[in-house]
C-alpha cells in the first residue's frame, strides 16, 4: 500500500544514504544479516514483556530493512543470491517476531489467545506465497492493505502500550486476511480472462529483487 509517490519520497533520502553507507564499508548482505540479529533481539524483548525496548529494536530492524536495497544499488552488486537471501531473512524475521508475541501471550494470558499470532503468521505467509506463485506464472500480484511495511508499523504501534497490544494484533489479523483474500481474488480474475495480462519475463522474480535495485523491500510484500 505504501507505494507510488510515497516510495519516491523515501528514495530521495535512502539512495544518498545508501551511497554513504557503501563508502564507509557496509554491504547489503551485512545489513540484511545485522537486521536479522536485531529482529531476534526484538522478539526476545517482546517475549519478555519489555515492549518499549522492543519498539526501539523494531525501529532499528526496520532501518536495516530500509537501507539494504539502496546499499545494493549503490555498490552495483545487486544479485539473485542477494535477493534470495533477503527474502529468506524476511520470512525468518516475521516468524521470530510473531514467535515472541506467542511466547508473551502464553506467559501473560490464558486460553487460546496464543493462536492469534499463529493466524497472523499464516496469513502473512499466504500473502507472500501468492505473489511469488503468481509472478512465477507471469501474472502481476501486488498491493493490498497490509503488506510487510504496514505490518511492522502496526506491530510497532501495538508495542507502545500494553492495553492496545492485543487489539492491535486482532486488527493485524483482519487486515492481513483481507489482503490475502483480495490478492487471491485479483489473481483469480486475471488468470480467468481469455488473454491475461502477463508481466515481462525479466520482471518475474520474487518481490525483493526490486529492493536490491534500490527500493525498500518492506513495502513490497
Amino acid at each position: 500500500m505504501l507505494d507510488g509517490n510515497f516510495r519516491k519520497s523515501v528514495e530521495t533520502v535512502t539512495l544518498p544514504a545508501g551511497r554513504w553507507l557503501v563508502r564507509i564499508g557496509f554491504s547489503a548482505d551485512v545489513l540484511t544479516s545485522s537486521g536479522l540479529v536485531f529482529s531476534c533481539a526484538t522478539a526476545w524483548a517482546i517475549a519478555s514483556g519489555h515492549h518499549w525496548i522492543a519498539a526501539v529494536l523494531l525501529t532499528l530492524t526496520g532501518f536495516h530493512d530500509l537501507f539494504d536495497g539502496p546499499v545494493a544499488k549503490a555498490s552495483k552488486r545487486a544479485s539473485q543470491r542477494g535477493s534470495f537471501f533477503d527474502s529468506v531473512v524476511d520470512r525468518i524475521t516475521d516468524s521470530m517476531l510473531l514467535g515472541g508475541v506467542a511466547y508473551y501471550l502464553t506467559a501473560h494470558h490464558h486460553g487460546q489467545l496464543v493462536l492469534l499470532p499463529f493466524a497472523i503468521l499464516t496469513t502473512t505467509f499466504m500473502i507472500s506465497y501468492q505473489r511469488s506463485k503468481a509472478e512465477s506464472l507471469g501474472l502481476a500480484a501486488k498491493g493490498g492493505l497490509m503488506e510487510r511495511a504496514e505490518r511492522m508499523i502496526l506491530l510497532g504501534v501495538g508495542l507502545l502500550a500494553k492495553p492496545i497490544f492485543i487489539p492491535i494484533l486482532w486488527v493485524m489479523l483482519v487486515l492481513t486476511a483481507m489482503t490475502a483474500a483480495g490478492r487471491f481474488w485479483r489473481v483469480w480474475q486475471i488468470a480467468a480472462s481469455p488473454e491475461p495480462p502477463l508481466i515481462q519475463p525479466g520482471r518475474i522474480h520474487h518481490h525483493s529483487s526490486r529492493i536490491r535495485r534500490g527500493v525498500s523491500r518492506t513495502s513490497r510484500q
